[in-house]
């Protein structure tokens, strides 16, 4: 007989919104979802019983057009979630391209 080895589950929370999830993975892995809690930002979500915080950081660059996440009219460029033993993880919010691709 062959043991059938069951991934772990971890169970996830989100600091600004009441969404939870559940996933069933062995290898190490993040989650994120768009957050109800900042205009639908996707978010990174925690570990259950992890006391880290999410910071955004506002864009301090011209837009000039750009299209970029925008939390309550202002635009964002990352979210940084900080971790108790000190290391950081950091999602980008880059600005949205786009081509004109029309023959002239």
């Amino acid at each position: 007989m062959i043991p059938v080895l069951e991934p772990p589950v971890t169970r996830w929370w989100c600091r600004t919104c009441s969404f939870r999830d559940v996933t069933r993975q062995a290898e190490p892995h993040s989650r994120f979802h768009p957050c109800s809690g900042r205009d639908g930002l996707t978010l990174p979500m925690l570990r259950e019983g992890e006391t880290s915080r999410v910071v955004l950081t506002e864009r301090q660059d011209y837009l000039d057009g750009a299209d970029v996440p925008l939390v309550e009219g202002r635009p964002f460029m990352n979210a940084t979630t900080e971790y108790p033993d000190g290391h950081t993880d950091v999602a980008v919010y880059a600005p949205t391209a786009y081509v004109d691709a029309r023959a002239h």
